[in-house]
């Protein structure tokens, strides 16, 4: 199960990132520190109201004013698409869902606060605001809904009135029938009705971007921090512009963080791209924290019914799920599919013959919803978690048992979940079995008493997972041997702090013979690397690593070919070590510098590695925590984390990963609420109101790994980029449960658990 004992690279290798030294020392390369010759400065006018008829005054005075070079409204750029959605999903009825129109900028109405109304351009960004301050903007108020739980009540304001509902879509999965007969044959059903709290990405680097066009070739270039320069190039290419996507270059510098939602196009892209081209040069906007709260798609939001049918000795026989799913004002680029893609993850880990699940998609005057970390399969896993929990509790089943009673033996592996989901590998009740041991679980009556002894609540919660990540496909790689003897690799996948030159980088070293420093990675130029699929869904080392093998592998052949000619020997007799290639046992050796000025043409590998299904990766979180009745306060004391994700790359960067996940995890269990009044304004719109995880709310994580190698990945890798947000929010919440429930007779609370709320729920009970 353990991977094997690691070199100094290849696989395994716990290689330090290569990208950390530039970054911790300041010489990173952001979208903000491009500061191209003559750029203008560009400011957006936004919505003030989530829902309003909107009539736009005079705006002479504005353009007109100190500075300014440019003001777009809608009525300039009628040549423009829409905002695509580019994921819509299949009903009941076979139908696909309707897609009302999302402009680049608001015309007449506008439903969401923060939404885009003007764009304005000057030689500062000061310039810039104080024009728009000029902009007068006639707001006529409509009635708002932001309560997903009651869009669809009859007397709920429409989003869009032409519509008669707020109703956007409806799947359905699983068989209803099946499940309407284990249900009538249940001994016992157990039902929940839970939230998922809407929540902000607040990734470090806000997003910013740089409008350039070149009259002579006609070209256009966009720079921005992004998850994908292709996936962009097309859409703003295609879907807005109007243009052919060779028509169009997008850089990528370094990237403070994507986490899903640095994915998709925003309005300013196309914006500035427009601008660049009226004006004749550079155009840069940059977002601010506030901006980020109003503009950028937001993550999560679900209220969800579901119920587990179960035997008399708790086995499972049927789940129902009813999931309500916030789509914001419009359909985001991908939003009707995160909540679809977790509906597919429903039966988690356990063999649960018959399942029926609805989801509908609702409008709300608020800021759309689309990936944030997992993506749907987060929301998934922590409804199922959270209904596993209550269900042990009232079979009178400890957590694990219920769970082992229910898992998907290996044996059986490999599975079809109702939903068409292919488990190929796993362990699921041994790595349960380890968090288990490692948290001291049959210790915890002890800890429990003496936390009472000092007037706390200590509690214990469990969590298993399984997500589908790496999704079927290929990422093309290439490696190319320069004339100097130096190696770099041309990729489309995206780093956004992963550390993708560290993990690719030692693969091609462990090949090549050579030390990290001496192979470059190219990613983030749409002209320079001809295909890519980006960064997203735990994607780019399950499916990129295995063509940055092949193609180096490609490489090394070809190399060795010509340094047999030169050397006088067999190919299978030499080697590549120190920057060169050598006759095994003797001195005689030819330089990689020498072999490619020696090719009769430059000499490189592609590959892409094709992958026929998703990967599985799973695993158990157990947290423990102590609250502080009086207060409210939670404290985590302790977080056991056992994954298995196949096989280890690099367990330096597989730990950050992890870490990262859970603390997100954490930030949305104990303390991040968006939080919209009934008007629609976002009251919880900075850091002031917006409680983010610092370093002190944040335990020592214990974490390992059960691997066992997926035989769907062409290395055994199964992703590990979301997993940490998967078990994390559903482990933090059933330990919170069980300190309410143990203290103060509490049976349930939603995420946030923040200490007012928690007091607040101790309050209750106690009266």
């Amino acid at each position: 199960m353990n991977d094997m004992a690691p070199g100094k690279f290849g696989i395994g290798a716990p290689v330090r990132r290569k990208e950390d030294v530039a970054l911790v020392t300041g010489h990173g390369c952001y979208t903000d520190d491009i500061q191209p010759e003559g750029a203008l400065r560009c400011h957006v006018l936004r919505a003030s109201m989530a829902h309003a008829r909107i009539a736009l005054g005079d705006l002479s005075e504005a353009r007109a004013a100190p500075g300014v070079a440019l003001i777009l409204t809608a009525d300039d750029i009628t040549d423009l698409g829409l905002m695509p959605t580019k994921a819509n999903v299949t009903q009941p009825d076979g139908t696909k869902a309707e897609v009302p129109p999302r402009p680049v900028l608001a015309r007449d109405i506008v439903r969401h606060i923060g939404e885009p109304i003007a764009f304005v351009v000057a030689d500062t960004i000061a310039n810039a605001k104080s024009a728009a301050e000029l902009i007068e903007v006639d707001y006529e108020p409509l009635d708002a809904i932001v309560d997903t739980a009651q869009a669809l009540a009859p007397d709920a304001p429409l989003v869009w009135p032409e519509r008669g509902s707020n109703l956007a879509f409806t799947v359905e999965m699983g068989d209803a029938e099946a499940t309407r007969q284990a249900f009538e044959a249940a001994h016992h059903v157990t039902r929940i009705e839970i939230v998922n709290n809407r929540l902000v990405c607040n990734y470090m680097e806000p997003r910013g971007c740089i409008g350039e066009y070149d009259a002579a070739s006609g070209r256009y270039t966009l720079t921005a921090g992004t998850q994908g320069g292709h996936g962009m190039r097309g859409v703003i290419a295609g879907d807005i512009l109007g243009i052919d996507a060779a028509d169009l270059r997008v850089i990528t510098p370094d990237v403070g963080g994507g986490f899903g939602t640095k994915n998709f196009v925003y309005p300013e892209y196309p914006l500035a791209l427009v601008a660049a081209k009226r004006l004749g040069v550079p155009v840069k906007w940059v977002s601010e924290r506030t901006e980020h709260f109003l503009a950028d798609a937001h993550g999560r939001d679900n209220v969800t019914a579901a119920e587990v049918a179960m035997d008399e000795t708790g086995r499972f026989l049927g789940l129902r799920i009813d999931l309500v799913a916030a789509m914001g004002a419009y359909l985001h680029q991908y939003g009707p599919f995160i909540p679809n893609i977790g509906m597919t993850m429903s039966t988690g880990l356990y063999d649960i013959p018959a399942l029926h699940a609805k989801l509908k998609g609702v409008y709300t005057n608020t800021i759309p919803t689309d990936a944030y970390r997992g993506a749907g399969r987060p929301e998934a896993a922590y409804v199922l978690e959270r209904l596993v929990d209550r269900a042990a509790a009232e079979m009178d089943l400890a957590p694990a048992e219920i769970r082992r009673r229910n898992f998907i033996p290996p044996e059986n592996l490999p599975y079809t979940t109702p939903t068409g989901r292919m488990y190929d590998t796993g362990d699921f009740a041994a790595h349960m079995d380890i968090a288990l041991k490692t948290a001291d679980w049959d210790g915890f009556e002890a800890r429990a008493q003496a936390a009472a002894e000092r007037g706390l609540y200590r509690g214990i919660g469990l969590a298993t997972y399984i997500e589908a990540c790496a999704f079927a496909g290929s990422e093309e790689a290439t490696v190319e041997l320069g004339q100097d003897g130096s190696l770099t690799l041309l990729i489309g996948t995206q780093s956004n702090g992963q550390g993708h030159a560290t993990a690719y980088g030692q693969i091609i070293a462990e090949q090549f013979g050579v030390d990290l420093d001496a192979i470059t990675m190219i990613q983030g130029d749409t002209d320079r690397v001809r295909r890519g699929g980006g960064t997203g869904g735990s994607r780019s080392i399950p499916i990129g690593l295995p063509s940055v093998l092949e193609a180096s592998k490609s490489l090394v052949k070809k190399i060795k070919d010509l340094a047999a000619d030169k050397l006088e020997a067999g190919v299978e007799d030499l080697e590549l070590m120190d920057g060169a290639v050598r006759v095994v046992g003797t001195d005689r050796a030819v330089t990689l510098a020498e072999i490619a000025a020696a090719a009769p043409e430059p000499l490189s590998g592609r590959e892409a590695v094709k992958q026929a299904e998703a990967t599985y990766p799973n695993g158990t979180h157990v947290c423990e925590v102590e609250i502080d009745p009086e207060t409210g306060d939670t404290r985590i004391v302790d977080y056991v984390i056992v994954d298995d994700f196949g096989v280890t790359v690099n367990p330096l960067l597989l730990a950050g990963q992890v870490h990262g996940g859970a603390v997100q995890a954490i930030g949305q269990a104990l303390m991040e609420h968006t939080v919209f009044d009934e008007d629609g304004q976002l009251v919880t719109a900075s850091f002031l109101d917006y409680q983010m995880p610092r370093a002190a709310d944040i335990p020592d994580f214990r974490f390992q790994t059960h691997n066992v190698p997926s035989t769907t990945n062409a290395l055994g890798i199964k992703g590990a980029g979301e997993a940490g947000t998967i078990g994390g929010c559903p482990a933090v919440m059933n330990a919170v449960n069980d300190a309410l429930r143990r203290g103060a007779g509490v049976q349930h609370i939603d995420m946030p658990a923040t200490p007012f709320r928690v007091w607040q729920a101790i309050a209750a009970a106690r009266s």
